[in-house]
């Protein structure tokens, strides 16, 4: 079992930028896809970026958003600029094992989630 905690989240001016963690404990994830999703209030969750061998962004984030991870601490990082009210969701860090992580469905673990709010 592998289990991910989000931190970081909060309450920021647009345009600023905020760095979100997650951590995993259990098991080692250097080698799992790691994603990253959100979901804003009446919308379903989407796909913001994901880390598996290269990295991966979603149009709306690619630009302002850069996702990395630090094998040693088992810990991925999105590091979100240019903060836009759109951004507006509770963001969810998944673990696929497989490596992949192309679809929502294959990623076997989620944390609890992290709220982001943008004010204009």
């Amino acid at each position: 079992q592998v289990q991910l905690v989000e931190s970081g989240g909060g309450l920021v001016q647009a345009g600023g930028s905020l760095r979100l963690s997650c951590a995993a404990s259990g098991r080692t994830v250097s080698t799992y896809a790691m994603g990253w999703f959100r979901q804003a209030p009446g919308k379903e969750r989407e796909f913001v970026a994901r880390i598996s061998g290269g990295t991966y962004y979603t149009d709306s984030v690619k630009g302002r958003f850069t996702i990395s991870r630090d094998n040693a601490k088992n810990t991925v990082y999105p590091l979100m600029n240019s903060l836009k009210p759109e951004d507006t969701a509770v963001y969810y860090c998944a673990a696929d094992p497989s490596g992949w992580g192309r679809n929502l469905g294959d990623y076997r673990y989620w944390g609890q989630g992290a709220q982001v709010t943008v004010s204009s």
